[in-house]
Formats: structure tokens, sequence, C-alpha cells
């Protein structure tokens, strides 16, 4: 018997456990209910996305405290409707975190003395930035919804609304969709971006409801894993994951369920 390397043994045991560099995809996502997420990347980066916490009916008591998001990186918002919004100022200047968001709404933040303009991160769709590193790429694109920005009892305009792409350190990729309807265009960002994991809402109403997103995510997009988000929090937002589920019909598609405070590690 001849002999074999350990080097060789212990490389053929880390490529069978999909621990290999090419295989790893290490990330935590916490979601607090309707569309806020933490994301904690393999390299200790964090992104918060629409942050609503404290007035948000899902987020779990225990979790309705800011300070418990800890260090944050960046903070990412897809458009200016309160329940996508309404602890951004509060979590901008407690970790003094780079707020980005679609460079129309970010001028009126600015004007209003929302956010000091050095901190705000201004771009726009099919623009790809790098703010906490270059190896985590972050894509605006497009939304099919509304904006308005509410700041001191007045309604202003809030730009288009957005959605992201965020590619992590090891490639994978995620899509937060924000507030959308289904669009022609989710094919080619299907096929573009090539997302692994899409944050997709069901809710209807404001939004697409689980049929519709059942049809973007299984027919349009495809991508490998969809979590269903922005749903239950307000009457109006009756879709469930069992109907989008149940919408997919034979799709190959994968969903993953998430409950308000629950902690995904992939």
């Amino acid at each position: 018997m001849r002999n074999v390397s350990p080097v060789r043994v212990m490389l053929a045991a880390l490529a069978i456990l999909g621990l290999t560099a090419g295989q790893s995809h290490a990330f935590e996502l916490q979601w607090f209910g309707q569309s806020a997420f933490k994301l904690t990347t393999d390299g200790g980066k964090v992104i918060v996305i629409d942050p609503f916490l404290l007035k948000n009916p899902k987020t779990p008591e225990e979790l309705k405290d800011l300070e418990k998001l800890g260090k944050v990186d960046l903070i990412l918002v897809t458009h200016g409707h309160f329940d996508h919004t309404a602890d951004v100022q509060a979590l901008a200047e407690m970790t003094g975190a780079k707020v980005g968001m679609n460079a129309d709404m970010g001028s009126v933040y600015a004007s209003l003395g929302m956010i000091p303009k050095k901190q705000l991160l201004r771009w726009n769709k099919s623009g790809t930035v790098t703010p906490i590193g270059d190896e985590i790429k972050i894509t605006m694109v497009r939304a099919e919804h509304s904006s308005t920005v509410s700041h001191g009892g007045a309604v202003h305009a809030g730009g288009e609304p957005v959605g992201y792409v965020i590619e992590l350190e090891n490639g994978y990729k995620i899509y937060h969709s924000g507030d959308t309807g289904v669009f022609g265009d989710m094919k080619m960002i299907g096929e573009y971006y090539k997302p692994d994991l899409a944050l997709v809402c069901i809710g209807g109403w404001f939004t697409m409801g689980p049929k519709e997103a059942a049809y973007a995510m299984g027919k349009l997009m495809q991508p490998k894993m969809v979590m269903p988000m922005h749903y239950g929090t307000f009457p109006p937002l009756k879709g469930t994951p069992q109907e989008f589920i149940e919408a997919l019909g034979d799709s190959p598609l994968k969903v993953k369920v998430m409950q308000p405070g629950e902690t995904m590690t992939m």
C-alpha cells in the first residue's frame, strides 16, 4: 500500500465537508420582520437593510433595541416609506455607518438634514459600489414600486425604489427585492447577476402577492433559494409563505421560511 500525504488526506476531508475555499458560503442573516435584515459576512462586515425594528409589530420585543445590533458597517435603504426607514437616522447616528440609497433620495435626506452628507452613499441602478471593501460588491437594481420621504409633517419625493444584489467575499450573491411588483427585467437580473438567495416580498396590496412572487422567482429570476418577506406585518399584507410555496407548484426552487428574530447561517 502506497503512502498518502497527510496534507492530501486533510484536503480530501475538507472537500467532502464542503469547506474548501471555493465552496464556503459562510454568512449570518437575521430577519426582524417586514424587510429588515442584518447580514454578517464571513469577513465580519455587517450590513443592515431597511431598518424597521422599534415600531415593527413583528420584531420580537427583546430585539427592539438598536444597540443590540452592535457594530454596523453599512445601512442599505430600498426606498423612502416608513416601514423601511423608521430607524435609519437613529442607527446611522449611533453607529456612524454609511447609509446607501438611491441618489435622489439621498439628496432629499441631505437637504432635510436627516443624514449628514458625508455619511450618505448615493448611487443609482446598475451601479456597483464597494463601500466596505473591494471584496464585497453591492449593485443597485430596479424595483417596481413608489417612494416618498416623510419628515417634519411633510411628504417629500423619495427618488425611485430599488433592490440590491450583494456579492459577498466568497462570491455568494444575495438579492433583496425591496418592495416591488413583478417586472420583466427580473429575468435579466437572474441571468446576469445569478443570485444564490433571494429575499422577496410576498404580502400583496403594496407589493407582489404569493402568486406573483412565485411567477417572478419560479419563471423569471430562478435563484437557487428564496426567503419570503414583507408579509403579515399589517392587515393588508395577507400573503403567506404557504401560499407562495403552493403557487410554485412543481418548481425545483428551494424555499427557506424564517420567523422574525431568527438567524440563518450558511
